[in-house]
């Protein structure tokens, strides 16, 4: 009875410290890979990464790891805007990313991971680098340009449009309600329906001010625009991935 709880004694402080070596390396791979992610996609601070799953060691010594998440805050994508207001960048405010079945090298110079998905928050101002805002005529007397985008609920956007007729500028700005797709690496608004702004105007003169697209490409680990949805704070941008690099 006495060897049988010197055993179980035994067996006990072996597994915490099995358990505290496991978190203690885990701990050292997580700050490996982020020093790693930061210097190869030159981020401005280091990102959030979660090794997942446990125990750690077998993982490490199979050479996959079956989860990874990675938080990445202020990066800054390359972009190009399609309302003629030239290539600029675009802040992403937060962009978090699940990568599952990593394959890494031993000193973690290379990861890559079978499948990715993860979110992207793109901020309302930050979105509106892309719209018109300044102002353009749509007819003679009659000019407009967008002032602000916020959320318009049912995952739509609203769009605020300011509008000057005949010399006077309206009392208040018209709202249009418009829809958020990605086409081709690009976030698209367009409105669902035009504002009237009491004179005839030409439908594609008036979608140059309400409808505008916005490219957001070059995100880490070659990962890709999926879907985009309106949220109180910015967009909501769904990114996914498959093969995608995560280091080297």
């Amino acid at each position: 009875m006495r060897a049988l709880r010197i055993l179980l004694i035994v067996a006990v402080v072996l597994g915490g410290l099995f358990v505290a070596a496991d978190r203690l390396a885990v701990n050292f791979a997580e700050n490996e890979a982020a020093g790693r992610l930061r210097t190869s996609e030159g981020l401005a601070s280091t990102p959030d990464v979660s090794i997942k799953g446990f125990p750690f060691l077998t993982q490490a010594a199979s050479g996959t790891l079956d989860e990874i998440e990675v938080g990445i805050k202020d990066y800054d994508a390359n972009a190009g805007s399609g309302s003629g207001n030239g290539a600029k960048p675009v802040r992403i405010e937060k962009l978090t990313a699940r990568m599952t079945d990593v394959d890494f090298s031993g000193d973690f110079s290379s990861a890559t991971a079978q499948r990715a998905t993860g979110t992207a928050l793109v901020s309302y101002p930050e979105l509106l680098k892309a719209a018109q805002v300044k102002p353009v005529q749509l007819a003679r007397g009659v000019t407009a340009k967008v002032i602000g985008l916020s959320d318009g609920g049912d995952g739509k956007i609203a769009v605020s449009v300011e509008a000057t007729v005949m010399g006077r500028k309206l009392p208040q700005p018209i709202t249009v309600t418009s829809s958020a797709t990605v086409r081709n690496g690009e976030v698209t608004v367009d409105a669902d329906s035009l504002p009237n702004l009491g004179v005839p105007l030409a439908e594609e003169k008036v979608r140059e001010i309400t409808d505008f697209r916005q490219r957001i490409s070059d995100l880490p680990a070659g990962i890709e625009l999926d879907k985009v949805e309106a949220a109180p704070d910015g967009v909501n941008i769904s990114v996914k991935g498959s093969n995608v690099r995560l280091v080297g």
